[in-house]
């Protein structure tokens, strides 16, 4: 949800490194921006970049400090009594989406104000796609595939991040004659197995390939999470289904995405399926 923060400081001219999990690189690597994997001991690492100009997307008290010791003069959001460590401490909106949450800190460090683009239109580069292809031919699964995501890492206020109708859905889409795809994170295999009985379950790859695979299908199905906001990210046709996060804040970002449920509960598991066959017969 960063996308359009970052494409406008490079629009502004800003050379851009970006330092955070490893997973980054992949995702970037169609990007003309270096990217960087921090380790354990970071300060040393951030030194290593040589750079004085830092923008913070992270909220805690540590990166900032981090920054600051690794003499990054750092614009990022007033909060967890961090301002005195940062160069240009931006007041705190609690009402954006994060897309535009992170924007406003482009805006702030680039002195520019366009308007935010209503797409997030992130990049795949071919040998991504080359990867996403080889591992939907090894199962047969042809042009026309349906990916579920059925995996929502935690709670949120106590409560499961995940909707439980994946398996019933996942059952009548085979049943309809669908090819229905999932495709697990890191170490998520056997969850997603559970979740998903029937289902093929491609091999776990990295997440510029989860992207391609996404970018592919017919539709997405997904919770408030990571692989719901990549498939709106690569403008895939998506339901992401909602049940106790807050969608004025993390709903993913795009014109092909629909909303189904609110934070004040799940939907039925009828309404959930008139989207998807809506969907699937546009």
């Amino acid at each position: 949800m960063a996308l359009p923060a970052l494409n406008l400081l490079a629009d502004c001219g800003f050379a851009l490194t970006l330092a955070g999990r490893p997973w980054a690189k992949d995702l970037f690597a169609v990007y003309p921006w270096a990217v960087v994997s921090l380790p354990g001991s970071r300060i040393q690492a951030l030194r290593d970049i040589k750079v004085k100009t830092g923008l913070l997307l992270t909220n805690s008290f540590s990166s900032a400090l981090e920054f600051r010791l690794a003499g990054i003069s750092a614009t990022g959001y007033a909060r967890d009594g961090r301002s005195w460590l940062l160069r240009n401490a931006i007041p705190v909106n609690v009402r954006d989406h994060m897309v535009e949450y992170y924007y406003r800190l482009a805006m702030a460090l680039s002195g520019a104000s366009p308007e935010i683009p209503r797409d997030l239109q992130l990049r795949i580069g071919v040998p991504a796609q080359l990867r996403a292809n080889d591992l939907l031919a090894a199962q047969g699964v042809d042009a026309k595939y349906v990916v579920l995501c059925p995996v929502a890492i935690g709670f949120h206020r106590g409560k499961v991040k995940a909707w439980d109708g994946f398996a019933r859905l996942g059952s009548e889409l085979r049943a309809a004659g669908r090819h229905v795809v999932a495709m697990p994170g890191p170490n998520e295999t056997a969850t997603v197995r559970n979740a998903l009985p029937g289902v093929t379950v491609l091999p776990e790859s990295d997440v510029a390939t989860f992207a391609a695979v996404l970018a592919g299908a017919q539709l997405v199905v997904a919770n408030d999470s990571g692989s719901g906001h990549l498939a709106a990210a690569v403008g895939a046709r998506l339901i992401s289904v909602f049940g106790v996060t807050e969608p004025e804040r993390t709903r993913p970002w795009g014109t092909n995405a629909t909303l189904i449920g609110s934070s004040g509960g799940w939907p039925a598991y009828a309404e959930v399926r008139s989207a998807v066959d809506a969907a699937l017969s546009a």
